[in-house]
């Protein structure tokens, strides 16, 4: 009798192992839960216009959560972004944004991108689409020219 209850009792806790285990076809593949941008979320056209008062609280913010590793300036060379060894982009630079609708920046702002957390639901939509306002703030009017660098000439 006392060898039919340790049988039981293994097996029944074998049985809730296997409940609580996910199937190898449930598990997820590293890198494939990045969530992808739709065609109509680029498409976005941004509904806020720039402001000083919605630069300067969006600014407050970048301070806080964006300038370690993309810069105080905007110029991708944050202390943390060079101590996780990342290359981003210098916004200074217009032609690094270019490409970029305002949709795909809010998209990117919203869900992040690689190792860069999104904002998602902790700020509200009109402040992330103020920090859309604000990268796009950074190039400098030159847009065109890449940043300068002095010439071995001189």
């Amino acid at each position: 009798m006392r060898g039919t209850l340790v049988v039981l009792g293994a097996f029944l806790l074998a049985s809730l192992g296997i409940s609580y285990a996910k199937p190898d076809f449930a598990q997820e593949k590293p890198g494939s839960a990045e969530p992808k941008i739709t065609p109509e979320d680029a498409a976005k056209k941004n509904p806020v216009p720039p402001t000083s008062d919605g630069l300067a609280e969006v600014r407050k913010l970048y301070s806080y959560n964006c300038a370690m590793c993309h810069g105080k300036i905007g110029d991708g060379k944050g202390d943390l972004a060079a101590d996780m060894k990342l290359d981003l982009r210098d916004w200074r630079d217009g032609s690094s944004l270019d490409k970029l609708t305002d949709g795909e920046l809010f998209w990117i702002i919203s869900n992040g991108k690689g190792k860069m957390p999104g904002e998602g639901d902790r700020t509200k939509e009109r402040v992330r689409w103020n920090f859309v306002n604000l990268v796009r703030s950074f190039a400098r009017k030159d847009a065109g020219d890449k940043p300068k660098t002095e010439s071995p000439l001189s």
